[in-house]
């Protein structure tokens, strides 16, 4: 009897491999992806690119060389053209991101927007009336959700709502906070756990004490937070579950299912020392 060749799916990652190498996020998602994926004689192949257009090129190889059985599809834009893309090509894909970038194809799905209200919300019961928001590319839906969230918040509660703009990396995190200082902020959101872990550096050797001056949440809540002086208040989210329900709407995807809509489990507060 001959064996039965082994599934496998992709994850392409159009980012810096440093940034990729220092994220805890995607380190996570691939553990929860592998946890469902593994047992089910699937395996996951992972590339980090420098740009889309690389990303598309490596589907239009996958496909061509059947290397993949499908694909998971990360930081969308609105109508992003890799949606299109991985239909014309005929490769199974599953979205992380809002159902508003799919057109047809299944979603994990983050309440991106909600969770920034929330987190604007806490930090003005907190006492807090200018917030800086360092986000992560504005050309990615869920960034655009989050900052919409934020800005809808803090108009709610009459605060002002300092943007600045990052790329995930810790340079990018120190780079902006500065900025957001001076314009006023005696609170920072950031859009993930590395920039925030750089606005603690940043601030402690500019002299101004945490959370006694200025109060910082992170997003996403990985151990890194748990590690950092002071420890960082966090967003929660459940990075390993979510990488678990994309393994299993990438199974159902192969296996013909009609697309749905994954809810990631609900993001929660957890205050540590960094906020007052």
């Amino acid at each position: 009897m001959v064996a039965q060749a082994q599934r496998r799916v992709g994850l392409v990652l159009a980012r810096a491999s440093r940034v990729f190498g220092e994220e805890p996020y995607y380190h996570e998602f691939l553990e929860g992806l592998e946890r469902v994926l593994t047992p089910a004689g699937v395996s996951v192949l992972v590339k980090v690119v420098t740009d889309r257009d690389a990303e598309c090129e490596t589907y239009e190889r996958w496909a061509a060389g059947a290397q993949v059985d499908g694909v998971v599809l990360v930081d969308l834009s609105p109508e992003d053209d890799r949606v299109a893309l991985v239909h014309r090509l005929g490769l199974p894909a599953v979205v992380l991101g809002a159902p508003s970038t799919a057109s047809g194809l299944p979603t994990v799905w983050t309440d991106d927007a909600g969770f920034a209200r929330e987190a604007v919300r806490l930090l003005a019961e907190g006492g807090h009336e200018v917030i800086g928001h360092i986000s992560g590319p504005m050309s990615f839906a869920h960034t655009q959700l989050r900052r919409e969230g934020a800005e809808a918040e803090a108009a709610a509660r009459g605060l002002r709502l300092l943007q600045a703009e990052g790329d995930y990396s810790y340079e990018s995190g120190r780079a902006q906070t500065g900025g957001l200082l001076t314009g006023g902020a005696t609170a920072f959101v950031c859009d993930n756990d590395l920039m925030a872990l750089a606005v603690l550096d940043e601030l402690r050797e500019r002299g101004v004490k945490v959370p006694q001056d200025v109060s910082v949440v992170a997003w996403d809540d990985s151990t890194l937070c748990q590690l950092a002086v002071p420890a960082l208040s966090a967003m929660s989210h459940d990075v390993g579950r979510i990488g678990e329900l994309a393994a299993r709407a990438l199974l159902d995807a192969l296996a013909g299912a009609e697309p749905t809509v994954y809810q990631a489990p609900t993001a929660h507060f957890v205050a540590r020392e960094s906020t007052r």
